[in-house]
């Protein structure tokens, strides 16, 4: 059993090795952890707020990324602005958009948000959404809180990170993440909801990174990884089986 248990894993170690240098780039769920409230940021209107402000002691969904981003971070805020569409009551949450580069201003966040808020169709949906630049320190403290890895490649000129969703009580706890890309609308209502009560929740880890275009890692490798898992989890049980019924019942 252990010898076929090892050839198993040498068969999906390929697979495994495929992912070597992407988890730096992670979110390390860190549930129950408390963000910084007391952190300062500038919002959309370059007016100097604290995290705590802008959650307005709401459950808060919280997206770390930057509003220059070429990949992944236009389509989470599209994909979640979309969930939320869906929702009946949107005084119920803050949303909150914290870029990762410091160099980034209060004039591109508030073109950020004037983009996003162009494709709602609820003319109140946008009265929560909270558009934040700040400096390295602060930046690093709540991505520090929320578990968030990012790193800035020099040589292609663009940051490293990943996308997702972090759910927030309404004291600033960690309550449950959301990674990847495409939210369903029950998704975010759950998310919520379980932030509303408090209740921590994990996830599994699949994990959409940001990279250029000739270094891609996205939906393909994803489904290769999941269906390279399912054909793992179908070999043991079916060694299992075999082994069991190799051994007969026993007197």
């Amino acid at each position: 059993m252990i010898r076929l248990l090892a050839l198993i894993l040498a068969l999906i170690s390929p697979g495994a090795r495929a992912f070597d240098g992407t988890t730096e780039f992670i979110y390390d769920q860190r549930l129950g952890n408390q963000v910084p409230l007391a952190a300062r940021f500038h919002d959309q209107q370059d007016k100097l707020v604290t995290l705590g402000q802008e959650l307005e002691h709401r459950p808060g969904i919280l997206i770390l990324g930057h509003y220059h981003c070429r990949s992944s971070c236009g389509p989470v805020r599209s994909d979640l602005i979309k969930a939320l569409s869906r929702l009946e009551d949107p005084a119920r949450y803050s949303l909150v958009i914290l870029s990762i580069d410091p160099s980034e201003t209060p004039a591109d966040a508030r073109s950020a948000l004037a983009a996003d808020a162009a494709g709602v169709d609820r003319p109140g949906d946008a009265a929560n959404w909270h558009y934040l630049t700040g400096s390295t320190p602060a930046i690093g403290a709540v991505a520090e809180a929320v578990g968030f890895r990012w790193r800035f490649d020099s040589d292609r000129k663009l940051f490293l990170h990943p996308s997702g969703l972090v759910f927030l009580t309404k004291d600033g706890g960690v309550s449950s993440y959301l990674l990847g890309l495409g939210y369903r609308p029950g998704d975010v209502a759950l998310g919520l909801t379980r932030a509303e009560g408090d209740i921590p929740a994990g996830v599994l880890p699949v994990l959409l990174l940001r990279f250029s275009r000739d270094r891609g890692f996205g939906a393909r490798s994803v489904n290769r990884m999941l269906q390279r898992a399912a054909a793992t989890t179908v070999l043991v049980v079916a060694a299992m089986l075999t082994l069991a019924l190799r051994r007969g019942p026993r007197p």
